[in-house]
């Protein structure tokens, strides 16, 4: 029978094993249908930069894969703020490699658990032991970076945010779990998030599994073991994803053909946006996208979202290399230097040829405020895993000129009530001048 011209009784239509089934085909269908968002607005803010660079990028979008949010942040006269998000060729279904940008969903999801675990003992701080249960999977009993040697979540999330360090993101999965990563985003309304590997070149496999966790006291004893996880849950891979002409398998060898994304962690910029956004203003999303924190949590990540690493005792970081703009993409060209009276409190990405932040950016001094999230891919070879990327003649450049274009910008505009940003001025730390320990020069991000 031609399907194109069958027909359904409504009877069948109607049914409830048939609904589930509707819906996702009318949501598919208005996916296949719809366009890029892009607008006016926005445009019209990006053409005043007349870089030849960064309008190169903003006419062949497809080509760099590029998507933008620029979010504007207006108070009223009792400094409540309110979001309007600003879109240019912004398309949920357009694929880009999220790299290290999920590592601040695992933050998160990392404090809300301990939070909901409610052991006595049992905190960020607590100092924890990593062992293995299945193939490939490391141990873990020590760090040298931490000032007691011992690994903790605070640790992991110091390094994950202020240089992306991937190990870090790799002990946060293993302790929230891959079932519990996934469950919980969904729970939050991040139908779309699918976070299933870690950065180890394990299989689909070994990912479900995660490691047994010792939570142990100052006298080494155990307070909490954690055992060994497995996640049984399916997951839903809507379309193929594949990019590039070329890549670089395991083992070095060149394979002429588009290295294959299907699998691969999955967000949208939008996704992005509002994570950080539930986190910097909890009170702007509904109680059901928030998470579990303190108010100790939050100050502990509006500190390490914004910290330089220069300002870090520990890890002791090489401020040469991590110099202050090192993970701030928007800033980050030209100088390694900050604006005075900046902070930007943000997640960057980058992998494949893709460069990726999410930022919220607070200029003290001028009481200005904004929220700017971009990916672009930059590989004009086309060929994957080469680590010969536009990064620094394209990408970086790219972004840098966007982030000061939407700066300058709203540095320009009218407020009608200027915003109090007191609740993100923070005390940072100091490094002691005469701490003779080596310096941190080499980091796996």
């Amino acid at each position: 029978m031609n399907r194109k011209h069958k027909h359904y009784s409504p009877q069948i239509i109607n049914s409830p094993n048939w609904l589930p089934l509707l819906i996702i085909f009318l949501v598919l269908s208005a996916r296949l249908i719809a366009q890029p968002r892009t607008d006016s607005f926005l445009m019209t803010i990006l053409a005043n930069n007349k870089n030849e660079i960064f309008q190169q990028v903003l006419r062949d979008p497809q080509t760099y894969r590029l998507q933008i949010i620029y979010t504007q942040i207006n108070r009223d006269k009792r400094n409540t703020p309110s979001f309007k998000n600003y879109y240019f060729n912004y398309d949920p279904d357009l694929y880009f490699n999220p790299a290290s940008t999920v590592k601040l969903p695992l933050a998160f999801l990392s404090l809300e658990k301990l939070n909901k675990m409610r052991i006595d003992g049992v905190t960020k701080f607590s100092a924890m032991q990593f062992d293995s249960s299945y193939e490939k999977q490391v141990k873990l009993h020590s760090d040298s970076t931490c000032q007691n040697r011992l690994p903790s979540i605070a640790h992991f999330i110091k390094k994950a945010l202020l240089v992306s360090d991937n190990d870090a993101y790799n002990r946060m999965y293993q302790f929230v779990g891959q079932q519990t990563i996934n469950r919980s985003l969904r729970e939050k309304g991040y139908t779309d998030m699918r976070i299933t590997r870690q950065f180890m070149g394990f299989t689909p496999e070994q990912n479900r599994h995660t490691n047994p966790i010792r939570f142990i006291g100052d006298d080494s004893r155990l307070i909490y073991l954690q055992p060994a996880a497995y996640n049984p849950d399916s997951f839903y891979f809507p379309h193929e994803v594949k990019i590039g002409k070329a890549h670089f398998d395991s083992n070095d060898r060149l394979v002429n053909e588009p290295i294959d994304f299907t699998y691969a962690n999955n967000l949208s910029i939008e996704d992005l946006q509002q994570l950080l956004q539930s986190v910097l203003f909890p009170e702007s999303v509904s109680k059901g996208q928030r998470f579990d924190f303190t108010k100790d949590d939050y100050n502990f990540l509006y500190q390490y979202l914004s910290q330089f690493p220069s300002e870090t005792n520990y890890p002791k970081y090489d401020s040469s290399k991590y110099y202050d703009s090192y993970v701030k993409f928007f800033f980050k060209y030209g100088s390694h230097q900050m604006p005075p009276g900046v902070r930007v409190f943000n997640k960057v990405g980058w992998a494949y040829g893709f460069l990726t932040d999410v930022s919220y950016v607070a200029d003290f001094a001028n009481k200005v405020e904004f929220m700017l999230t971009a990916t672009v891919y930059v590989n004009s070879d086309g060929i994957l895993n080469d680590n010969k990327y536009d990064y620094d003649t394209i990408g970086y450049p790219f972004l840098y000129q966007l982030g000061q274009t939407v700066y300058q910008y709203e540095l320009r505009r009218n407020r009608r009530y200027p915003p109090q940003l007191s609740r993100f001025q923070i005390e940072y730390e100091k490094r002691d001048p005469s701490d003779n320990r080596p310096l941190v020069r080499e980091v796996d991000n």
